[in-house]
């Protein structure tokens, strides 16, 4: 008896009060989160629970205090932006303590026959301070729909002021030639803005990149483009000319660059032995460059949701929040077990992350791509938390890492 009274006296401490919100004017829903496990010097786990509106929904939660010095963020990538590959082995690979899966991507052309997805994400990307790629056209992207004044370049980011935030990445490029400049539309993307001119670095990795000249800048859907056009440039020349994308490396030190419509008119005044400069930087909304960023959309900012979030379709979710003026962030993915698949909206989802302690949050991928993983002193791999809804980890193109050192 002693024993269950102090388990229930706990449970009800870190419900902490048991109101999280009112949906649509229904009742309010109460969020209990369980005993918070720690992973490692400023980084904690627990799960928790909730009465959602379309049947109980089951989370994992990732808490993880910026303030502690030995505890860093940063981008989980297999390597190449057009690559993907499970949240545990990408945890395992650099050693995270925690992770859970990133961006939404491109991964499936049913309505391009013939055409391969990419496996590349939507939004920008930047790990270690390095740019890996820009933001495709919001018309472009997968997932469900973004609030107003939304668009596919927000990010959230960590600066060198290890402060996390939301922010906004904007591709700024130049393509520069003997015949003059043209702006650069398209940095490592699976998408090119109509009659634009995009840049393909080794960073990109083996991927065709026939995807990129597909669709239009609203809908995604769209015919292919049938007039394209691709430069190789190595060592600052023009070495190779294709009337198509076309697929596998690009080698470290060159750049391959596509142009569809107008954009493929320029590049055919180029020739082989030309002189061509390409510069490509993601400029930030705000005063500090992210050291590291990941796609996602905003869904609550400034401790209030965003106008417009969808209140009616419900799914299984991975959000990431920022606390505690960006000196804290929380990580959550819900479980996609078949007695919790019922999920959240993504205005639950919003509350819920200001119930937890977020100011700020994102939607990242959910549905089957919905991981969150921890590794606990002395493990050598990493543990999945959640039950992914199909019934396996499903491979993605990035993640956020929780790093910490001795």
């Amino acid at each position: 008896m002693r024993t269950a009274v102090a388990v229930c006296a706990a449970w009800a401490a870190l419900v902490g009060g048991g109101t999280a919100w009112a949906d649509d004017g229904g009742p309010a829903r109460a969020l209990r989160l369980g005993v918070r496990t720690a992973l490692a010097p400023g980084v904690g786990y627990q799960e928790f629970s909730l009465p959602a509106s379309h049947g109980p929904a089951r989370g994992h939660l990732l808490t993880v205090d910026l303030r502690e010095p030995r505890v860093s963020l940063d981008l989980l990538y297999p390597g190449a932006v057009a690559a993907r590959a499970p949240v545990s082995r990408l945890a395992d690979g650099r050693g995270a303590v925690g992770a859970v899966n990133g961006d939404f991507f491109n991964i499936t052309e049913a309505q391009h026959p013939g055409v391969e997805p990419t496996g590349a994400p939507v939004g920008p990307a930047v790990a270690g301070g390095r740019p890996l790629k820009a933001a495709v056209p919001d018309g472009q992207r997968f997932g469900p729909a973004m609030p107003p004044g939304v668009t596919t370049e927000e990010v959230l980011a960590v600066g060198a002021d290890r402060r996390a935030r939301l922010d906004r990445l904007t591709l700024e490029g130049v393509v520069l030639t003997g015949r003059g400049a043209l702006r650069l539309r398209g940095f490592n993307q699976y998408a090119l803005p109509v009659g634009g001119v995009g840049a393909f670095t080794s960073r990109w990795g083996a991927a065709s990149r026939v995807r990129a000249t597909c669709g239009t800048d609203t809908d995604r859907t769209a015919p292919c483009s049938t007039r394209t056009y691709e430069v190789t440039v190595r060592r600052g020349r023009v070495v190779a000319a294709a009337e198509k994308p076309g697929g596998g490396p690009v080698a470290a030190g060159s750049v391959v660059l596509v142009g569809r419509e107008a954009g493929a008119r320029e590049l055919r005044r180029l020739r082989v032995g030309d002189r061509v400069r390409v510069t490509e930087r993601l400029r930030s909304a705000g005063r500090t460059p992210p050291r590291f960023a990941v796609g996602g959309f905003p869904v609550l900012r400034h401790d209030v949701p965003l106008d417009g979030l969808d209140t009616r379709t419900s799914a299984v979710r991975t959000s990431a929040g920022v606390g505690d003026g960006g000196r804290r962030l929380y990580l959550l993915a819900l479980d996609g077990a078949a007695e919790y698949r019922s999920g959240l909206t993504v205005g639950e989802l919003a509350a819920v992350m200001r119930e937890v302690g977020a100011d700020d949050a994102v939607n990242l991928d959910g549905g089957g791509s919905s991981t969150l993983v921890t590794r606990a002193a002395g493990d050598t791999r990493a543990r999945v938390r959640n039950h992914p809804s199909g019934g396996a980890e499903r491979p993605v193109p990035n993640g956020i890492g929780v790093f910490t050192r001795p």
